[in-house]
C-alpha cells in the first residue's frame, strides 16, 4: 500500500507542477527572526552590566586624538595609563538615540535591505586570501577576476541578499589600488548592496569618488548609498587600532553606512569562556558605536561583534564547531537586547571540501544566529578552510541551505485557515488523501521551499542520471553562470567614466563588454 501511495503522490505532483500557482515566494529577505533566546533576561542584564562596567572602569587603550577629544567632551576620562573610560551615560545614551531605520540599498531597489527589528538577510564575506580553483579543485591565491566572479555568482543567487568582499586580490600589490578596484569588481559583479573593507585611512576617499561618480553625485549617494565599509576599529583584547579609527571617522563623514566590527578570538584575543568572549566582543563593538554617533549622530551604523573560536589544543581558528554558533546567536541576541542593526558571522566552516562536514557546520552556525534574529549574517555562504578559501560552487549549494534555513526562520503560521479544519473533514469523508487537492495546489508554491539543487530523486532515478554529487553539479551550474551572467546594471557610460578617472584593472573583456 506505502508503495502505491507514493507512486501515485508522484505522479500528482508533476501534474499540479505543471500550473504552478503564482504565489508568494515561501522565503524572502527579512524574514524575521528572534525566537532563538540562548541567554535568558537575567543573563542579558548581567552582560549589559559587565559591559558597561568595563567600559567606564576599564576602557580602552590606543584611541586617537580625535577619540580622546570627542568621547572627553561627553564626559569621558583619559587616564594616566592612556586609557579612554566611556561613562555609562554616554554609552546607554549612545544606545537609546542609534538609528533602527537603517536601510542597506542595492543598486537596484529590489535589492534594498531593512535592517530593523530582527529581519534576517543572508551575505557572503570572508575576505579569504584563496579560491579552491573551479577546475581543479585546488587551493590557489584569490585574483581580481576571482572577486568579480564570486560577485557575478551571488548576484544570481535569490538566498544571498548581500554582497560582503570575499576575496583579497592578490594579484595586485599597490593598497590603494587594491582597496579601489576590489569596490569596482563587487559593484560591477552584483547590483546587491556591497560590502567593503579599506586597508589605510587616506584610500578612504578615492573609494568615496568611485562611490559619488556611480550614484550620478555626492548628494545621490549620501541619500541611497550602496557600499557598506567594514572597520574592524579594535585589536582585542580592549584595545583600538589607530589608523581604522581615522578610516571610520572618514567613513562616516563621507557618508558610507559602517560596520563596527570587534573580532577577538576565544581564549587568545578573548576570554576563553564563552560569556566572557560575548561580553569583551560587546564592549569594543559599543565604544566603536559611541565613537561613530559622536562623528555623526546620523550615522547608519551596524552593530558587529563577531567574536571567533579557537581550537585550544592548537590556538587555531576553529569556527565550525558549537561554540561558534552559540556564541553568534548569544551575539545576535544582545543586539536584540539593545534593538540594533546587528551582524554576525556564521558559516565559517573547517572543511576544505562540499562534504558532510562542510554542511553540519555551516547549517548549525547560520540558522543559530538566524534564529537568534541577526539582521545580516555573514559568511554564511561560499567559506571553506577557517576563512582561508572560498568556493565558487559553494555559493551554488549554500543557496539551497540559506533558502531552507529562511524556511524555518519564517516558522509556523497558526491560524483557521492554516489549520484546514475542514479541508481535514473534506478529505476524510471524501478520497482520503491530500494530493492534488485545491487546498494543497494553492499552498505549494507559497508554503514550500524547493530547492535547486538538493537532491530528492529516488535512489535508482540518481544512479541512472550518473550518481553526480552535489558539488559536481553545483560546478555546471557556476561554470554556466560565469559564461552567461554578467550584470549591466552600470552603464557602459558610467564604466567609462570610472575608467577615466581611475586606475581600473579589469579589463572590458573580463566584465564581458568587449
Amino acid at each position: 500500500m506505502t508503495g502505491r501511495t507514493g507512486r501515485r503522490g508522484r505522479q500528482a505532483r508533476l501534474e499540479i507542477s505543471e500550473n504552478p500557482v503564482d504565489e508568494q515566494p515561501p522565503v524572502q529577505p527579512g524574514m524575521t527572526g528572534g525566537t532563538f533566546r540562548p541567554l535568558s533576561d537575567a543573563n542579558l542584564s548581567d552582560v549589559n552590566e559587565a559591559v558597561l562596567s568595563l567600559l567606564e572602569t576599564l576602557g580602552l587603550s590606543q584611541a586617537s586624538p580625535s577619540m580622546i577629544e570627542k568621547v572627553c567632551a561627553e564626559g569621558g576620562s583619559y587616564t594616566d595609563d592612556k586609557r579612554l573610560l566611556f561613562p555609562r551615560a554616554l554609552v546607554l545614551k549612545t544606545v537609546k538615540e542609534a538609528r533602527r531605520d537603517v536601510v542597506l540599498y542595492g543598486q537596484k531597489e529590489e535589492h534594498n535591505l531593512d535592517l530593523s527589528g530582527a529581519r534576517v538577510h543572508m551575505s557572503s564575506g570572508g575576505g579569504a586570501p584563496g579560491v579552491f580553483d573551479l577546475e581543479d579543485g585546488h587551493y590557489r591565491d584569490g585574483t581580481l577576476n576571482d572577486l568579480y566572479n564570486a560577485a557575478r555568482i551571488v548576484d544570481a543567487m535569490e538566498n544571498i541578499h548581500h554582497f560582503s568582499r570575499s576575496i583579497v586580490a592578490r594579484d595586485i600589490e599597490n593598497v590603494a589600488d587594491m582597496d579601489l578596484n576590489t569596490a569596482y569588481a563587487c559593484l560591477m559583479g552584483t547590483s546587491k548592496h556591497v560590502s567593503v573593507s579599506v586597508s589605510e585611512p587616506e584610500n578612504l576617499q578615492q573609494l568615496a569618488e568611485l562611490c559619488y561618480t556611480l550614484a550620478g553625485s555626492e548628494e545621490a549617494f549620501r541619500a541611497r548609498p550602496f557600499l557598506t565599509v567594514m572597520v574592524c576599529h579594535v585589536v582585542p583584547p580592549m584595545r583600538f587600532a589607530e589608523d581604522a579609527l581615522e578610516t571610520l571617522e572618514a567613513a562616516v563623514l563621507a557618508g558610507f553606512p559602517v560596520q563596527l566590527i570587534s573580532a577577538g578570538q576565544a581564549g587568545a584575543t578573548s576570554p576563553a569562556t564563552i560569556a566572557g568572549s560575548l561580553v569583551q566582543a560587546v564592549a569594543e563593538t559599543l565604544a566603536g558605536l559611541v565613537f561613530a554617533r559622536l562623528v555623526d549622530p546620523n550615522v547608519a551604523a551596524i552593530f558587529g561583534p563577531k567574536p571567533l573560536v579557537a581550537d585550544l589544543r592548537t590556538g587555531s581558528m576553529c569556527a565550525g564547531g558549537g561554540e561558534q554558533a552559540i556564541l553568534m546567536a548569544a551575539s545576535a541576541q544582545m543586539g536584540r537586547y539593545y534593538d540594533l542593526p546587528t551582524t554576525s558571522i556564521a558559516g565559517i566552516t573547517d572543511s576544505k571540501t562540499l562534504d558532510a562536514q562542510f554542511g553540519s557546520e555551516k547549517n548549525l552556525a547560520v540558522s543559530s544566529a538566524a534564529h537568534a534574529g541577526s539582521n545580516l549574517i555573514t559568511q554564511s555562504c561560499g567559506m571553506q578552510a577557517s576563512l582561508l578559501g572560498v568556493s565558487l560552487e559553494a555559493y551554488v549549494v549554500d543557496n539551497d541551505m540559506l533558502g531552507n534555513i529562511l524556511r524555518t526562520v519564517r516558522g509556523v503560521e497558526v491560524n483557521t485557515e492554516n489549520i484546514g479544519a475542514d479541508v481535514i473533514a473534506e478529505v476524510c469523508r471524501g478520497e482520503g488523501h491530500y494530493l492534488g487537492h485545491r487546498h494543497t495546489f494553492s499552498r505549494m508554491k507559497s508554503d514550500y521551499f524547493y530547492p535547486h539543487f538538493g537532491d530528492r530523486q529516488t535512489p535508482r532515478e540518481w544512479e541512472e542520471a550518473g550518481s553526480r554529487p552535489i558539488g559536481d553539479v553545483a560546478k555546471d551550474k557556476a561554470r554556466e553562470l560565469l559564461d552567461t551572467h554578467f550584470p549591466d546594471h552600470i552603464s557602459d557610460e558610467n564604466d567609462t567614466k570610472l575608467r577615466e578617472k581611475f586606475n581600473i584593472r579589469l579589463s572590458r573583456a573580463q566584465i564581458g563588454r568587449a
